[in-house]
């Protein structure tokens, strides 16, 4: 009897919780079937790209809700041989290795192996004795490298070639110092470096080699079985051979980068076939919920990766009359941007010598992409951009979307009788302190009759759109108009109303908060 109860009062309040905070869902029916619709264009967007930049091999896929949805391909995957692309052909991927890096270390912090505040110096001891560049230049943390912020110069075209440094190399390096192109902490600034120490780091918390642990705690749990740091260790029949364009326009085929402590920062092999199981990993952290939470790196700690920590652009200009408006900056081994499009892009390219790749996400609407070739440097972002713009077309890109909760429903009629009828006692059973000391009962009645007799007689309301679980919206048709009403709870248990205001809208479709798809506080045209 008393595990019965037990266990009836743990489904309770698992249904309280997710009844009080339920996660966003998607709404259309017919979504994954309107993207479908877009694959056909996407390939031609992505063969149309490879004929134009004279790429001798590229694959790319979408991912869709955790499932490779389209697998696309182009060209050869070996001039000599003549031999196709496959989903199984193994692409050295360069600096999206980064991503990897950074769930390796937040893994190790997950189990409490260290901390991102630690200071660099306590797994890489040759920094406690590293000049710093000022006084008052506090120890680097593993927080700094993982973000771009450690102060290291930009280091793209040296940090190329090192992939094979050695341990013994790294130690001389360390021994002699780093110098610094900002103090650190202060602003973004690319470092190949941090990541190469990002992978002495994770061989020292783990006490095996990066490679092995990432391999173990990483590649094989989510089954990427393709995929190596070793292109010796690619069978010949799957290998990717990489090329650069010389000036005659020739092609030159580049020898591939053996792995050495650089690896960390950009030595990854992986297949369309692994890269789309690696994508869907990173979309299945989306959104917050109360499900089981398998792995390998927790969800909270995959989001954590796509927060942006260090801003790096703030752009905007005016093409053809459009505003192009966007902020990007970097999380922990993945880049973020908004733009006037999506409020979160979640991305990185790599590029080494014979290599170009890309992977981006858009977490909120379950939807991901990616895409390597065969040329150097060649990092196909250009048409991943324009797929998403096919995929705007069909209708079938858009956003989870929030449910009202249960509460946020039951102040939608408390507010609705108030509208219709004011009733003071009624009122205060559901104001916030501040409630009528921001604007006193007389006159808010007055403010909601000048309304009542501008908009005519009202009839249906709509039902709640939630902003978030304690703020939202719902709209009141009337004879000469429509009243958008406005709340916000406060922060107390139970939740009140802190704020409250009706307005007339300009059209019935106008909804809160920025357009859709948009970041709040950048205004975009269309």
């Amino acid at each position: 009897m008393r595990l019965t109860t037990l266990f009836a009062a743990l489904i309770s309040a698992t249904l309280a919780a997710s009844d009080t905070y339920p996660p966003p869902r998607f709404a259309d029916p017919g979504r994954v079937a309107k993207l479908q619709s877009a694959m056909p264009e996407i390939d031609r967007i992505f063969r149309a790209y490879a004929t134009d930049k004279r790429i001798p091999g590229m694959i790319w896929g979408v991912v869709i809700d955790g499932h490779v949805g389209h697998l696309g391909s182009f060209g050869v995957r070996d001039r000599a041989s003549q031999a196709p692309v496959t989903p199984d052909t193994a692409f050295r991927i360069a600096s999206m290795t980064k991503s990897f890096t950074a769930l390796a270390v937040l893994k190790l912090r997950d189990d409490g192996r260290l901390s991102l505040e630690d200071p660099v110096s306590r797994w890489i001891p040759q920094f406690a004795r590293m000049e710093r560049p000022t006084r008052d230049t506090p120890p680097l943390t593993i927080r700094q490298l993982l973000s771009h912020s450690a102060g290291f110069p930009e280091d793209n075209p040296w940090g190329d070639q090192q992939l094979s440094a050695t341990d013994a190399m790294l130690d001389d390096w360390l021994a002699k110092g780093i110098p610094f192109s900002t103090p650190p902490g202060t602003r973004y600034e690319y470092s190949n470096y941090a990541f190469g120490l990002l992978g002495r780091v994770v061989t020292n918390a783990a006490g095996v080699p990066y490679e092995q642990y990432v391999h173990a705690e990483i590649l094989s749990k989510l089954h990427m079985d393709g995929s190596t740091f070793r292109f010796a260790d690619v069978p010949s029949a799957r290998r990717a051979i990489g090329y650069r364009l010389k000036p005659d326009g020739t092609y030159a085929e580049e020898p591939p980068l053996p792995h050495g402590v650089f690896g960390a920062m950009g030595g990854l092999l992986t297949t369309a076939t692994d890269l789309g199981k690696y994508v869907a990993f990173h979309l299945s952290a989306w959104p917050a919920r109360d499900d089981d939470d398998p792995g390998p790196v927790r969800r909270a700690s995959v989001r954590e990766m796509a927060h942006l920590w260090t801003p790096s652009n703030l752009t905007a200009r005016l093409v053809n009359g459009e505003l192009k408006a966007s902020e990007t900056g970097y999380g922990f081994g993945l880049r973020v941007t908004s733009d006037c499009r999506f409020e979160h892009i979640v991305a990185h390219g790599g590029g080494l010598p014979g290599f170009g790749s890309y992977m981006a996400w858009l977490p909120e609407y379950g939807v991901g992409m990616f895409a390597m070739a065969t040329l150097t440097y060649s990092g196909p972002s250009e048409p991943i951009s324009q797929a998403w713009d096919a995929m705007l077309a069909t209708g079938g890109l858009r956003k989870r979307e929030l449910p009202p909760t249960t509460l946020q429903t039951e102040m939608r009629e408390r507010i609705l009788n108030l509208w219709k009828r004011w009733d003071d006692a009624e009122a205060k059973k559901i104001a916030a302190v501040n409630f009528f000391l921001d604007a006193p009962s007389a006159e808010r009645q007055a403010e909601i009759r000048v309304l009542k007799n501008e908009v005519g007689e009202c009839t249906d309301a709509t039902p709640v759109t939630p902003e978030n679980w304690m703020r939202g919206q719902f709209n009141v048709a009337c004879a000469r108009g429509t009243v958008g009403v406005f709340f916000t709870l406060a922060p107390t248990e139970p939740p009140t109303v802190q704020h409250l205001a009706f307005r007339k809208l300009a059209s019935p479709a106008v909804r809160m908060g920025a357009p859709t798809g948009a970041p709040a506080g950048v205004s975009c045209t269309r």
